[in-house]
């Protein structure tokens, strides 16, 4: 898998040439190694490893209803009552991040009403905020830590 901008670390993996499963630990399970998996799971780790998000509050593959659709948010984080605060959205590396990506997390946040929304190929990482009116999304310069949401 390609080197992304996040830390390394011992990432849990199985399987043969081709057939590669990664343990996810918020899921409990092993999962396909998808290149989008392979972002997540590191993003994750730097989440909890480093900006002391506590995984304890972060789901994956959060299941959507939007109209007719069934659809599934990558990654949530939740206050502690629950409620979710930031929705994050994953893509391949190799994919871009586009308007059409921010659409597809503000599509979510119209159901989840979450504070911040991010967007992450594993080389470009972008985190926006609500302003204060509720009326517009401001990006912020930088991954915020835990403590300072």
């Amino acid at each position: 898998m390609i080197r992304l901008n996040l830390p390394s670390y011992d990432i849990k993996l199985r399987g043969t040439e081709g057939h590669y499963q990664v343990l996810d630990p918020l899921r409990r399970r092993w999962v396909a190694l998808t290149p989008e998996e392979w972002v997540r799971q590191h993003f994750i780790h730097w989440l909890t490893a480093s900006l002391g998000y506590p995984a304890t509050l972060l789901a994956n593959e959060v299941p959507l209803r939007i109209g007719t659709k069934d659809l599934r948010a990558d990654s949530v984080l939740y206050d502690r009552m629950l409620k979710p605060r930031m929705i994050i959205e994953f893509k391949a590396p190799h994919i871009q991040i586009t308007q059409r990506v921010f659409d597809q997390i503000m599509a979510y946040n119209l159901q989840l009403h979450a504070q911040y929304l991010v967007v992450s190929n594993g080389l470009n990482h972008y985190c926006c905020k609500l302003d204060n009116d509720g009326k517009k999304y401001l990006f912020l310069d930088h991954m915020p830590k835990y403590e300072e949401l």
